[in-house]
């Protein structure tokens, strides 16, 4: 696979650098994340003007007809500046799984509305036994005359505090399949609280008791819901995963400059050989997360399922950490100044912080890829006894 940018993801990328370079800076930032910590509805209606919420998605809902390498090249410009904005949660985690379901009314129905910035959906998937990937779902759906009945709990729901439809991963109680939903945000009795993140940027814990919702509301096919589910999950994953490493990539950048300014016996201390080791060892992890997203990239663009689940697990373990270890380094090198509320680079450290956390930490996909692996080997050990 290719991992050089064509003509027009070129062109893409050099028009979302220079956009958020000339109107998305640091104090503009912090002036939106003081008053409106889930992003601005006019930023939201910038990007959809500029087609970035459009580009991933089928020409025939108004999209572009991208990919995911699209997807990611957006992600990552984004990730430099810190964009409060839910694009990972709304445009991609929403969008993707809605795409993938293949329910072609719905599909038909409400994507031109997200292409065009006018609908907000955001994928509400997890529980406490998940821990952040993607699996059966605990929550409950009982079937009922004119509908089903949901019980049970969501947990950091990104992108949740301005969504308009939420897609709801259920435990269909009649058969035990994955039953996917869109559900209203404003759906009677269903309770949202807000949960403030360490960046600054807000998610929401759902609770559903004994919400009702129509027959209608469910998409696509119960029997592959989990895969549909799976399917629109790893796209978010490679998109978080590209943000880290534009933070990564920005971090590193600051940094530099801050050695090249700041002196010390007379001589900047970007000409101190410890610091110039500290800084090529930042360099070194940020371009091994590079080659790990490209490699989860590919996987996923293959289309073996399997494959695609464990690559995408061992890019966000390893990404996940590189981002805590490029942005920690970045505030000891500054060194007291890296502390404050006030300078830019904590400010990184903090989204390493809570982009590790979310879509499963680190921790939580080694775990995946441990028990993926001991699947494998028990596969093998069979095989081999059915051959011997």
């Amino acid at each position: 696979m290719q991992f050089h940018l064509n003509e027009e993801q070129s062109l893409l990328q050099e028009s979302l650098r220079r956009f958020l370079d000339n109107e998305y800076g640091f104090e503009y930032r912090q002036s939106i994340r003081r008053t409106s910590p889930q992003g601005l509805r006019q930023n939201w209606r910038v990007f959809a003007e500029n087609g970035w919420l459009a580009v991933a998605l089928p020409e025939s809902v108004g999209g572009f007809g991208g990919s995911i390498v699209e997807t990611l090249i957006i992600a990552h410009e984004f990730g430099r500046v810190l964009v409060i904005e839910p694009y990972i949660g709304c445009a991609v985690l929403g969008a993707q799984t809605l795409l993938a379901s293949g329910d072609k009314g719905k599909i038909e129905t409400f994507l031109p509305e997200v292409a065009q910035g006018r609908l907000r959906i955001a994928l509400a998937y997890d529980e406490p036994g998940l821990r952040g990937l993607p699996g059966p779902a605990e929550m409950k759906a009982k079937s009922t005359v004119n509908g089903y009945l949901l019980n049970g709990k969501k947990l950091l729901v990104i992108g949740a505090v301005d969504a308009d439809k939420f897609i709801v991963s259920t435990r269909l109680e009649d058969s035990g399949r994955t039953g996917l939903f869109l559900v209203d945000a404003d759906t009677p009795d269903l309770e949202r609280i807000d949960l403030p993140l360490h960046d600054g940027t807000v998610a929401q814990e759902l609770v559903f008791k004994d919400v009702h919702i129509s027959q209608t509301a469910m998409i696509g096919n119960p029997d592959i819901g989990l895969q549909i589910l799976r399917s629109g999950y790893n796209q978010g994953v490679l998109a978080i995963c590209a943000s880290m490493i534009g933070a990564m990539e920005r971090a590193i950048e600051i940094t530099s400059e801050y050695l090249r300014t700041r002196q010390q016996f007379g001589q900047p201390i970007s000409s101190f050989q410890v610091l110039q080791h500290r800084m090529a060892d930042m360099a070194t992890e940020m371009e091994l997360a590079r080659s790990m997203l490209f490699s989860a990239m590919a996987a996923v663009s293959s289309g073996n399922t399997a494959h695609a689940d464990q690559s995408v697990s061992f890019a966000k373990s390893l990404i996940g950490r590189s981002a805590k270890f490029v942005c920690g380094q970045a505030i000891q090198l500054h060194g007291g100044i890296g502390m404050t509320e006030e300078y830019v680079i904590g400010h990184y450290f903090k989204y390493a912080m809570v982009a590790n956390a979310l879509l499963g930490s680190s921790s939580r996909h080694d775990e995946a890829c441990a028990a993926q692996l001991e699947h494998q080997c028990l596969e093998d050990c069979l095989d081999q006894e059915q051959v011997r």
